[in-house]
């Protein structure tokens, strides 16, 4: 009995921490890796494929607003050139709010580290999930 009692405290705990990180929550940080893994290999377009393709998206950053996301694109590739301009990315992701069932905000810090002299800052997104995938729909980096 007593094995029995211990068998199913270890399976209830072993449940609860496996649906303690709600499933949109732990795709949204799966975005987040390769959003790193584009951007420490150069790939600024590959980068972009995590934000929402859409003339509608909203760019905020210390230039002001930009809309769409071949203008953000754009202004990624003259701000970041080559990799020596990109350096290495790295986020440490502070909050998730879910706002409903198809949208998340989500603010963090990035720190890039470059031979050209590093920067930092943060950034809040809202993600919406767009046809089963979850896209950047508004991006606000300082």
């Amino acid at each position: 009995m007593r094995k029995f009692l211990l068998s199913a405290v270890l399976f209830l705990t072993v449940a609860a921490s496996s649906h303690a990180q709600d499933p949109a929550e732990a795709r949204i940080r799966q975005l987040m890796q390769a959003q790193l893994k584009a951007w420490n290999n150069g790939d600024i377009v590959a980068f972009m494929d995590t934000y929402w393709k859409s003339d509608s998206l909203l760019f905020i950053g210390s230039k002001g607003l930009t809309y769409g996301w071949q203008a953000t694109l754009d202004n990624y590739k003259k701000a970041y050139p080559g990799k020596e301009g990109m350096g290495s990315l790295a986020f440490d992701l502070l909050e998730f709010k879910k706002l409903a069932p198809d949208a998340y905000f989500v603010v963090g810090k990035w720190k890039l580290t470059r031979s050209i002299g590093n920067l930092s800052g943060h950034f809040s997104i809202i993600l919406r999930q767009i046809d089963g995938e979850w896209k950047i729909v508004a991006d606000h980096s300082s």
